[in-house]
């Protein structure tokens, strides 16, 4: 059988590709669910002795509930409530939700569970993506307990999918383990930036995330922090940011100053 040297291809046949690399490196951005809806399921690694995996999750969370558009007839804001589900181990190492604490918007929203074991987590979670009623659905697992396993990652990216529920689950001082979660973050505290008035008081909280596994997004690096429309992103100084454009113009530039096919 002939083989065919890719240099001999025309331009074209390579632009296709180039279009389809760069469809699949797109970088993920805040407000990106106007576009592309909710991620269903996301997971989030972070330590309990930073207290940051909750707070980014919720940061997520309303990111999407701000852009995602609303069915016509509709009310204006989304006033449904949000289950957020807890093992007793994981609230042990990081407390309860704090009422006063929470963004305004779900001060009166919040429907706490506290589950004895991870099963009794897991199981209130995945009754709580079946139920419309809720924005979002928030849980908190300490470690890496068997019950969590591929099959029950699955059931959850399902139930999600089904009813349209998105899950944000924080893996508390766990190891990355198999999941089928479409987003799957690493996320760290970061310095808060300067308050404006007063350079005494604490500033606004940001994180250091990492998007390590995505299902429509290119691995990536952001500090996330509050903007002044809601979320807002930026790239650390040490990550190259290649969007899709800039992907698919080097392809097409290496491909023009490809070397001429030899002859035999």
């Amino acid at each position: 059988m002939p083989h065919t040297d890719p240099a001999s291809l025309p331009i074209p046949a390579f632009a296709d590709v180039a279009a389809l690399s760069a469809q699949r490196s797109a970088r993920w951005r805040p407000g990106l669910a106007a576009q592309q809806g909710p991620a269903l399921h996301s997971e989030l690694f972070a330590s309990s002795r930073e207290g940051g995996g909750a707070a980014a999750a919720l940061a997520f969370a309303l990111d999407d509930i701000r852009h995602v558009p609303r069915a016509e007839g509709s009310e204006a804001r989304d006033r449904r409530s949000v289950l957020w589900v807890q093992t007793r181990e994981a609230a042990r190492r990081v407390g309860r939700p704090y009422r006063a604490g929470l963004p305004h918007a779900l001060q009166g929203r919040v429907i706490h569970v506290l589950a004895e074991k991870a099963e009794d987590a897991l199981f209130a979670l995945e009754e709580g993506l079946r139920c419309r009623d809720f924005a979002f659905v928030l849980g908190e697992i300490a470690g890496n307990p068997g019950a969590l396993d591929f099959t029950a990652s699955r059931r959850l990216t399902l139930a999600g999918e089904r009813h349209g529920v998105p899950l944000f689950l924080v893996r508390l001082d766990a190891a990355r383990d198999l999941s089928s979660a479409r987003m799957r973050w690493e996320i760290a505290s970061a310095p808060s930036p300067a308050p404006r008035w007063n350079p005494q008081a604490p500033g606004a909280p940001r994180w250091r995330a990492e998007l390590f596994r995505a299902r429509a997004h290119a691995p990536g690096e952001w500090v996330l922090g509050e903007g002044g429309d809601g979320l807002a992103a930026q790239r650390p100084a040490r990550a190259a940011d290649h969007d899709g454009g800039d992907t698919a113009a080097s392809w097409t530039a290496g491909l023009r100053q490809r070397p001429p096919p030899r002859r035999a």
